[in-house]
């Protein structure tokens, strides 16, 4: 049982750290909103720039480059249907930036209660030793109870605290990405429909 518990908490601990790493390289403000897009939404004034907006969000994926060639491929639209339009196409980036999140939410509370299982174990332990102690044994259970209660609560929280802090941060991040996305396509969609006199 105590291999068990310290078994599952090391792959919960392995799995926190690898959605960790794996966010803090997907998450990359350069990598969802590439400053060279970023750019050509400001230099794109007219139609007549559309096809070096499009070139350049083939040549860097991201985010964002996929939502701006969703609303230039719908410029012929009437503005609403662009927008819903920008909007599904968005909801699906939202939910791949948040992608993995929500097993650190998860790995958060579980950790804390994975190490309370095995402090209650300890807990047994411990009181099985206190037990075979009146009748002349020895402090060995005892002991034994009273560091696996410890080191599974240690455990737990440091599995938990990581990841807990990973996760809020990084929700955070997505949130302030979303706004910025959705300003850049905001802005976009407003000087091309104002160019084509249809806003």
């Amino acid at each position: 049982m105590e291999n068990a518990i310290y078994l599952v908490l090391m792959l919960t601990s392995v799995v926190s750290l690898t959605f960790i790493i794996e966010r803090a390289l997907a998450l990359r403000m350069a990598r969802v909103i590439p400053p060279v897009l970023e750019e050509a939404v400001d230099n794109c004034q007219a139609a007549s720039d559309l096809p070096m907006l499009r070139r350049l969000c083939d040549q860097h994926p991201s985010p964002l480059g996929r939502l701006l060639l969703v609303a230039a491929n719908h410029l012929d639209c009437p503005k609403g249907e662009n927008i819903d339009a920008l909007q599904t196409k968005a909801r699906h980036e939202m939910a791949q930036l948040e992608r993995g999140l929500v097993v650190l939410e998860i790995i958060t509370g579980i950790a804390p209660l994975l190490g309370l299982v095995g402090t209650v174990y300890g807990l047994i332990l411990l009181f099985t030793g206190m037990g075979q102690q009146t009748l002349g044994g020895d402090n060995s259970l005892f002991a034994a109870g009273i560091a696996l209660a410890l080191r599974a609560t240690l455990l737990g929280l440091l599995v938990a605290i990581p990841s807990l802090v990973a996760w809020s941060y990084y929700s955070k991040k997505v949130e302030t990405l979303a706004v910025e996305l959705e300003t850049l396509c905001d802005e976009f969609l407003q000087r091309q429909y104002r160019a084509a006199g249809r806003a």
